[in-house]
């Protein structure tokens, strides 16, 4: 299936892709299954009353990530994408006032958020970590309909059905430039005379128009700086009972006054680059608009490496971001593609890891890399990802999830100036690496993948 840079990098809300906007999309689908009748249990009745059942993941730290309350808002009818929180919280009342669900197109359905969202804690489906069972009644509470569904990372959602019978092509608009490889990402560059960007351009252009290509993705960048800028500014504590402290607004206060001093030590950039991660990643874990790059858990590496660039690397231009965001989709895809970039699935090396090879690419790319040291700068990033396990405190996107955004810019800088310095000549290639990355996510303890049983989350006692 060819991904577009739109489901790379699509807007949402926080804290967590896999876990509050996967979900949302879920129960929205259900209502769109619900109007369509077309898998219908044969005899039932009207449907009268909905429920949800939470496996896996989505059970063990859905708590944390406002997984219930994700369902609830998706079968208010709310999107990720167009998401009001004030809306949502009228909605939510009216709802617990009246128990009652008043879906367009749909009859009044019996809907009681504290009784009918249930943790299940006991063996995840087979399918996927993130699953969740939808189901409809009827008045003689006989199954009207019952849907399952898969949150695969990134606010990705399949059901059981397309899970397991995926398409064996893709049936849009045929790309120019169908790469599903480093390999062939490589190949295509040296045949084409084209830049990964160019290519990702050129594929993207099959499916809408240059004009609209661009403003989408001036909206991506306007949404990320947004979420950045609001970070930077807002302090307090974080929701969750952690009662962690926001940072980002007062280390950029102290980096201000630091500027122009003669004896700021160099490795001050690192506060710089870190601090715009930490900025993107409080506002996701306080729930507010975020970009997917590819998750939520990941959302500040991304715009984190591209605001140092723009703020603090002569030359740069903001002309040239749709360049840089191209280039690390193109990544994002092939990691997605061929391995995961699902916390519950493979770690965080699936998460943060992932998105450090993208903004290393995209970095790389502006920077005037070739498209081979391009491929090297993203399998450095990743390489020294591998192995990361995901464990929130508390099931929580904040700590390590947090600082892990502010390491992850660092490196992908790191790995993009590294690359720069050879001739993208090396020896593990960007497939080699994604292919161990899929490995060893097959081979990790469960505990350590989203499911809040292992690591941090267990060797902290007190929360």
């Amino acid at each position: 299936m060819y991904l577009s840079v739109f489901d790379i990098f699509k807007v949402g809300v926080g804290p967590s892709s896999s876990h509050t906007m996967g979900p949302m999309v879920a129960a929205a689908r259900f209502l769109e299954a619900l109007r369509d009748g077309a898998d219908v249990i044969p005899g039932a009745g009207a449907p009268v009353r909905v429920a949800c059942r939470l496996h896996g993941s989505l059970a063990f730290t859905g708590k944390g990530h406002a997984t219930d309350q994700a369902v609830v808002n998706g079968l208010l009818g709310f999107t990720p994408d167009a998401f009001d929180a004030e809306e949502a919280a009228a909605a939510n009342t009216a709802l617990r006032d009246s128990g009652v669900l008043r879906p367009d197109g749909l009859p009044e359905l019996r809907f009681d958020p504290d009784r009918d969202v249930i943790f299940d804690y006991g063996d995840p489906l087979p399918g996927h970590a993130n699953a969740m069972t939808l189901t409809s009644y009827d008045a003689r509470d006989a199954e009207h309909l019952r849907v399952v569904y898969y949150s695969v990372g990134g606010g990705f959602v399949l059901t059981e059905h397309e899970l397991n019978n995926p398409p064996t092509n893709d049936t849009g608009a045929v790309v120019p430039y169908p790469f599903k490889t480093a390999a062939q990402m490589l190949e295509m560059s040296a045949a084409s005379g084209l830049t990964i960007a160019e290519m990702k351009r050129k594929n993207e252009c099959t499916r809408m128009d240059e004009a609209a290509l661009d403003q989408g993705l001036a909206r991506i960048w306007q949404v990320m700086r947004a979420c950045m800028d609001r970070g930077l500014a807002t302090g307090g504590t974080l929701p969750g009972g952690l009662s962690l402290r926001r940072r980002a607004e007062a280390i950029r206060a102290h980096l201000e006054e630091e500027r122009g001093r003669n004896l700021t030590a160099p490795h001050t950039i690192n506060d710089w680059i870190s601090v715009y991660a930490i900025a993107v990643n409080e506002e996701n874990a306080a729930g507010g608009q975020v970009v997917t790059a590819p998750t939520n858990g990941a959302a500040g590496v991304v715009p984190a490496t591209i605001r140092y660039w723009l703020d603090h690397v002569p030359g740069a231009s903001e002309a040239r971001v749709a360049e840089f965001l191209l280039t690390a989709a193109a990544v994002g895809g092939l990691i997605k593609t061929n391995a995961s970039i699902s916390g519950a699935e493979v770690g965080c090396q699936g998460e943060v890891g992932s998105a450090a090879a993208m903004a290393a690419a995209g970095l790389c790319a502006v920077l005037g890399g070739s498209t081979e040291q391009i491929e090297n700068a993203a399998e450095i990033a990743l390489e020294h990802h591998l192995g990361m396990t995901c464990d929130p405190i508390k099931g929580l996107v904040q700590a390590p999830c947090i600082e892990r955004n502010g390491l992850g810019a660092i490196k992908a800088v790191s790995a993009a100036s590294l690359s720069l310095r050879g001739d993208g000549k090396h020896l593990v290639s960007l497939d080699n690496c994604i292919e161990t990355m899929r490995q060893t996510g097959l081979d990790m303890n469960t505990k350590y993948k989203e499911t809040s049983l292992g690591g941090l989350a267990v060797n902290v006692p007190e929360c």
